[in-house]
């Protein structure tokens, strides 16, 4: 597609497709605990459990590169 190989394409779409994908996620969340009036706690509490899985896939990314997998 384009003069690129699948590989360079899925490659594409794994590091900024899933990140914009990732940041939009990190917006819902946001306006989730903004509309529910979730107060410092709860917002911090919204975060830290729904953006948890998130930082499982950012980890791997960094470990893959310092690795060089």
């Amino acid at each position: 597609m384009f003069g690129f190989t699948e590989e360079q394409v899925a490659n594409f779409g794994m590091t900024f497709g899933l990140g914009a994908f990732m940041l939009y996620m990190l917006f819902i969340i946001g306006e989730l605990a903004y509309r529910s009036k979730a107060g410092k706690v709860g917002t911090f509490a919204l975060f830290f459990v729904l953006a948890f899985g998130m930082l499982g896939f950012v980890a791997k990314t960094i470990i893959e590169k310092m690795w060089g997998i």
